[in-house]
């Protein structure tokens, strides 16, 4: 009996993954990735003291204090996945190619959230929304939020200014929501000058107050204190979406190639089996988390 051959499209509409170019506005320690699991970031202690027409003598000795701070690489691996062999002869498509695009794709989407959620810094290095009401978009929140405007933007600069972080190089990542909410913030002029800036190949979608403007469908989630949270963890009512503004000198990441394992024409399987690896880490680079603040979205209750 001949084969029943099903009609497909000639193109499959793979899964749709957040943009993760924000990973490239980093200082990068890629080349530490196989050299082994964890990575080592000295940080140089307290200046020595200045005095001016010094009048005791012997001066005082003192020994510089350095901060080693580190992180470990995580490995992240995909659930192998088989093709069975009929699917290899019977479909108009190359199903073990868009295998390989899709899983690649995930894995990076993955891996993405995690480095950004390991930037993100506690309470002390956060500021709040200070706009209208609106309502909560963070899943499994409820109840109002405070918009984010052109004056918390302003607010994250002065800060940032007065660590005399340098005005090159600085970057804000904003969801999709936050992004939306900021614009309707600015007068027609301001929209234009910050439309004016926009370098899609750099993924930057705008600028104001000296941040490069990063836009990603979710970027990060606290609890109402202010504690950092995973999107693996269970979702609450009182949960608030966050913004992240750095530098590039402020956060590292350490992203490692992709390693493919494959097992064609498998006899257990009587299929082929595929796999992936990549190992990757990161962390703010500064101990004091000098250039790194996260903006929540306060509430409006």
């Amino acid at each position: 009996m001949a084969i029943q051959r099903e009609i497909w499209m000639s193109s499959i509409v793979e899964g749709l993954f957040a943009d993760n170019s924000f990973l490239s506005k980093a200082f990068s320690a890629d080349e530490f990735v196989n050299q082994g699991r964890t990575v080592h970031i000295p940080n140089a202690g307290a200046a020595s003291g200045v005095k001016k027409n010094r009048t005791e003598f012997p001066a005082t000795v003192e020994t510089r204090t350095d901060i080693d701070l580190t992180f470990n690489l995580d490995e992240y691996t995909t659930d192998p996945i088989r093709i069975p062999h009929a699917d290899t002869v019977e479909l108009s498509y190359n199903k073990r190619e868009s295998v390989i695009r899709t899983d690649r794709a995930k894995l990076h989407e993955e891996v993405a959230e995690g480095i950004l959620y390991a930037w993100l810094p506690a309470a002390a290095n956060t500021i709040r929304t200070s706009g209208a009401a609106v309502g909560a978009h963070v899943p499994d929140a409820t109840g109002d939020r405070k918009l984010i405007t052109k004056a918390d933007v302003r607010k994250a600069m002065n800060q940032f200014n007065k660590q005399n972080i340098p005005q090159e190089g600085r970057y804000m990542l904003l969801d999709a929501e936050m992004y939306g909410q900021l614009l309707d913030s600015l007068t027609a002029n301001e929209a234009q000058a910050f439309h004016s800036n926009v370098d899609v190949k750099n993924g930057i979608v705008g600028k104001l107050d000296s941040f490069n403007i990063l836009m990603r469908s979710r970027v990060a989630r606290y609890t109402a204190a202010a504690a950092k949270k995973d999107w693996s963890a269970n979702g609450a009512g009182t949960d608030v979406a966050a913004a992240l503004a750095w530098h590039h000198n402020s956060v590292c990441r350490a992203l490692g190639e992709i390693n493919v394992f494959d097992s064609e024409n498998d006899p257990l399987y009587y299929g082929d089996i595929y796999s992936f690896l990549l190992r990757c880490g990161g962390r703010a680079m500064r101990n004091g988390k000098e250039g790194l603040l996260a903006i929540l979205q306060d509430s409006a209750t």
